[in-house]
């Protein structure tokens, strides 16, 4: 006896399935997980929280379909039809139904998967910066560097990391971001592994890594950039990249609190053994599991490509724009003075962190260690809250650029403030606080001058990413090698910290009255 037909199912030769639900504002989040799921499925809630309901309506419906087919087996006193297949008895009845169904409501969002990834490497991105910070203060009692050779060791990683941001962001918009962050992470992990050995062959040798492993770095901005904005919808676009910066300035806490153990107990090896490992083994998921566009995915459903790609253009490059064209527009600039000022601070504090508490509290390197990896967790949290924050501003009906200039101002007034109060700390604890306060506050740009570019050119948003991000670089190695140099000259980092405040100041100032929300590169 035939099964009735039902609004629910389609037939497929004599099996049943559900439906694939209509797509909705809702979203294509469906899925329940009664003791809370895993941790992708928790990632996920966040996207849409209706969903959950649509799914339950969509596994309810089935089970009353199911019922209503029990009834009348029973009724004409037969039970659930099987028909055989190779391998095994498969069941045609209702339970089949229900089981595609909760199937269904228990996938994980293909753009959850991915952020999961983005956030993974780009946390090891940064662990693998933040190895060396640790590391260079046995590495430069070893050798006898002064300094300013110290300076040049931390600055070194970004001579390769100048050159290829701008190289992966065009190939990240020509090709798509998942084959060139693959073949970045692989080298930087490459170099992280051979980074000890380099020490001790020669100090030439040793700048030559670092500079390999700038250059793989590189890419991992322009990348992540032109990913979030090809897997998620524009009111989601802060939230996600909220999570991936979160991941990054985690890769902080990690390494900062794990490589002094690391290298007390197996010494300077270890530590970059252990990092370069994750990253090798990072690699091999992130082939197998991602795509680069969603609409190339095998698993992601009807309702959320159509979610993500709703009010988009195929925005794919077809050529390279020359570098005149994307610097003939103030809102460029705009982006590109933000980034310098964030890249200028933050590599400050970055780098030389461990040794202003060295120097300035006579903090051993474990302590330092633990206090450096205090303000970077907060940090984590703080973008966050401004990706978040920003979503729900855009959603309550405030306007792009409006919500992207308070970011801004944010980010970087708050931490001018907190380095000019620093130079009042008494204790190593309120100075920990103070730096606490300024890389929480830096944290807000992320939701401003970062998101930005891809509003004023999402066709070109991996290579305007890449230009700002070596114009960033460039202001980095100045701030990172300069310090040395102002420490060894005044004996104080007080001084460098002050014009670092003022550099804070006067771009805020440029970028409120410069930027626009509105699409300028076509």
């Amino acid at each position: 006896m035939a099964v009735a037909s039902s609004p629910v199912l389609n037939s497929v030769g004599s099996s049943h399935y559900l439906a694939p639900p209509r797509p909705s504002v809702w979203g294509p989040i469906a899925f329940r997980s009664p003791r809370g799921g895993s941790k992708l499925q928790i990632l996920s809630k966040m996207f849409d929280s209706k969903a959950k309901d649509h799914s339950e309506i969509a596994v309810i419906g089935a089970r009353r379909v199911a019922d209503s087919e029990a009834l009348r087996w029973g009724r004409e006193g037969v039970g659930p039809r099987t028909r055989r297949r190779k391998g095994g008895v498969a069941k045609c009845s209702a339970e089949g139904i229900v089981e595609r169904a909760e199937q269904q409501a228990t996938q994980i969002p293909e753009r959850a998967k991915v952020l999961a990834l983005l956030a993974m490497v780009m946390c090891l991105c940064n662990a693998d910066r933040v190895v060396m910070s640790v590391a260079i203060v046995p590495l430069a009692s070893r050798y006898g560097w002064s300094s300013s050779f110290f300076g040049i060791v931390q600055s070194s990683f970004l001579w390769g990391y100048l050159i290829s941001s701008i190289a992966g962001g065009a190939l990240a918009d020509r090709y798509g971001g998942k084959r060139v962050l693959a073949c970045g992470a692989a080298i930087w992990s490459l170099a992280t592994l051979l980074t000890p050995w380099a020490a001790n062959h020669s100090t030439a040798m040793l700048l030559a890594i670092r500079a390999l492993f700038g250059l793989a770095e590189g890419v991992a901005f322009p990348c992540m950039s032109t990913l979030l904005f090809r897997w998620f919808p524009c009111n989601e676009r802060a939230s996600a990249l909220g999570i991936s910066m979160a991941g990054f300035h985690l890769g902080n806490v990690i390494s900062f609190l794990a490589s002094p153990i690391i290298l007390s107990s197996i010494g300077l090896n270890g530590s970059f053994t252990f990092f370069a490992s994750l990253g090798f083994l990072w690699v091999l998921v992130w082939l197998v599991g991602i795509t680069n566009d969603p609409r190339d995915s095998p698993h992601i459903s009807l309702a959320e490509l159509q979610l993500i790609q709703a009010g988009k253009k195929d925005l794919k490059m077809e050529k390279i724009p020359s570098f005149g064209y994307l610097l003939s527009k103030l809102p460029a600039w705009s982006c590109i003075f933000a980034n310098m000022t964030n890249n200028w601070g933050y590599f400050v504090l970055l780098t030389w962190m461990p040794m202003y508490f060295k120097t300035v509290y006579d903090v051993n390197l474990k302590q330092a260690a633990w206090f450096s990896a205090v303000p970077w967790g907060a940090m984590a949290l703080s973008g966050y809250v401004a990706g978040t924050t920003s979503d729900f501003m855009i959603k309550s009906g405030c306007s792009i650029i409006k919500v992207r200039k308070i970011m801004q101002s944010i980010g970087f007034i708050g931490p001018a403030l907190s380095l000019l109060s620093l130079r009042y700390a008494q204790t190593s604890t309120g100075a920990a606080v103070l730096m606490t306060l300024a890389l929480s506050f830096s944290s807000f740009s992320q939701a401003g001058y970062m998101l930005n570019i891809q509003d004023i050119a999402p066709k070109y948003a991996g290579f305007l990413h890449g230009i700002t991000n070596s114009a960033g670089t460039f202001a980095a190695i100045i701030s990172t090698a300069g310090t040395g140099y102002f420490v060894q000259w005044l004996g104080s980092f007080h001084v460098f910290l002050t014009l670092t405040a003022a550099v804070y100041l006067t771009t805020t100032i440029f970028y409120n009255l410069h930027a626009t929300a509105e699409q300028v590169f076509f």
